[in-house]
């Protein structure tokens, strides 16, 4: 059983424009670039992966080159800016190679139905450092922490569980017990930029919630941002700064639906009988019918709240917890859900499951895993149908408060930062959100969050793409010039792409 995607076809039309002759038209006069009160002559970016140009599921030279600091370097050598330089990988395929094994994968591609992996072996060899000093020190993978602590570049800490290294540090570091921070102060600095935190949420997420990969702590996020800015702008220098998307709001929590499964008649009428899902609704019902006759098992199980009595709150929890199918294309997935009531004490086999809503968020890679059979042959074993999908595969509207709730903290940081030392300030949260609600116009195009089609995201659902990236620097040019008096240009929408073929390698 296979999730079909109906991709939308986006043909573009373009006019032709009659140009008369410009002998009477007004001569333009040439507008002097300026920097304002900003010095752009060392600029070094610092963040993760969405500073490095990370795209399609990978990094790779072409998205290095369309990312968002080397936009933005072009931008500023019109106004006295210099050289920018990045640690460029081997290759287009992406991924990456440590002792000639694969480690980390080469990148997506269009196939024509969706996102595919390229079938390609990466060139770049992690054990290979490249000599810098780099202005793009952003690191895919790095949290708010991790760019200040040294060590983080060092080979060894590939080796052990979990990891102590970055191996896109590894690769770039001035040596092995340097920090980001170090290696970009190094190269005194005269403007920065730094786009960090979302890693601090985003690995949370991207596990489904299932605590493999902890929100970053509130105070050491601070601790750790506050120490980056006191750093930074030690000698004198000027930046921009920017907060964290939702990141419940992109493709990769978006695209996958709640109920994309199809059932014929016989695969439906198994499912309700009682050899599957019926005996689990029957010991639903047994269960509360034994807990409204013995009030003080349901009174410890279920307190009762301002709101509701106990008796009303196990109810409610026993018909979400229903299971039930139907004949024809659009039935839930059953999920396993650890904020249900624990009721195994009283029945064993009612383990915490119930069917998803359009409340829950299926993250992307579920979408090839969500039909597939546990035990090969064996119909009655279909994963998120007669198999409950496992925490990692869902986020649920609780572990979505958490997110909502950890994003609002840090970027209220993130704020104060910028009203305590006068930094530009990019919005990325609101500007993002546009991209997922109604779309934000960017020149002749409309960038919206659809995965593939949209032109915001890549095919990775959570990375821009080189479009989405542009548009995002000329967001920032736009708070750069109105904070620092400068007038740098706007770059155009066309000059960047939003698919890269499979024959680029």
């Amino acid at each position: 059983m296979n999730i079909q995607y109906k991709w939308l076809l986006v043909v573009l039309v373009f006019g032709c424009i009659a140009c008369e002759s410009d002998d009477d038209s007004p001569v333009k006069e040439e507008v002097e670039i300026t920097a304002g009160t900003a010095d752009f002559s060392r600029y070094v970016a610092l963040g993760n992966s969405l500073t490095a140009g990370f795209t399609d599921g990978a990094l790779f030279i072409a998205g290095q080159e369309n990312s968002m600091p080397n936009i933005l370097a072009h931008q500023f050598a019109l106004a006295g800016g210099g050289s920018f330089s990045q640690p460029l990988m081997n290759d287009n395929i992406g991924g990456a190679l440590l002792g000639g094994n694969p480690i980390l994968a080469s990148r997506f591609f269009f196939d024509g139905a969706g996102p595919a992996p390229l079938p390609a072996v990466p060139t770049t060899e992690i054990s290979n450092i490249v000599a810098g000093p780099f202005n793009n020190m952003g690191i895919p993978g790095a949290k708010s922490f991790h760019l200040l602590a040294n060590g983080y570049g060092n080979i060894a800490g590939l080796s052990v569980e979990p990891a102590q290294a970055n191996p896109y540090f590894v690769r770039m570091a001035s040596h092995a017990n340097a920090s980001v921070l170090e290696d970009a102060m190094d190269q005194n600095p005269t403007f920065f930029s730094l786009w960090i935190g979302n890693n601090d949420v985003l690995g949370y997420a991207t596990s489904g919630g299932d605590g493999s990969d902890p929100i970053t702590d509130v105070g050491m996020f601070g601790q750790a941002y506050n120490g980056l800015i006191a750093t930074l702008t030690s000698g004198g220098a000027k930046g921009v700064i920017a907060n964290i998307p939702d990141v419940t709001s992109i493709p990769h929590f978006t695209t996958v639906p709640h109920n994309p499964v199809p059932l014929d008649v016989d695969t439906a009428a198994f499912l309700n009988s009682a050899n599957a899902y019926g005996a689990y609704n029957g010991g639903l019902d047994a269960t509360l019918a034994f807990l409204t006759a013995n009030p003080a098992t349901l009174g410890a199980l279920f307190p009762p709240t301002a709101n509701m009595t106990s008796l009303e709150l196990v109810t409610a929890e026993i018909a979400r917890r229903k299971i039930t199918f139907s004949v024809g294309e659009a039935n839930a997935v059953v999920i396993i859900d650890e904020d249900l009531t624990d009721l195994t004490g009283i029945n064993p086999a009612l383990v915490s499951m119930r069917q998803a809503t359009e409340d829950d968020l299926l993250v992307l890679p579920a979408s090839s895993f969500i039909g597939t059979e546990a035990i090969p042959g064996n119909p009655q074993t279909i994963n998120g149908v007669a198999i409950p999908l496992a925490d990692k595969w869902v986020l649920t509207p609780e572990e979505q408060e958490e997110i909502a709730i950890a994003t609002a903290e840090f970027n209220a940081i993130i704020k104060t930062a910028h009203e305590q030392t006068g930094l530009a300030f990019l919005d990325a949260n609101t500007i993002l959100k546009e991209a997922a609600v109604d779309g934000v116009a960017f020149d002749e195009f409309l960038l919206r969050d659809d995965l593939v089609f949209g032109g915001a995201f890549s095919l990775d659902g959570i990375h821009l793409t080189a479009r989405g990236y542009a548009f995002l620097a000329s967001k920032t040019i736009e708070v750069i010039n109105t904070t620092y008096g400068s007038n740098l240009p706007a770059v155009k929408a066309s000059d960047y792409p939003t698919f890269y073929a499979a024959t680029l390698q």
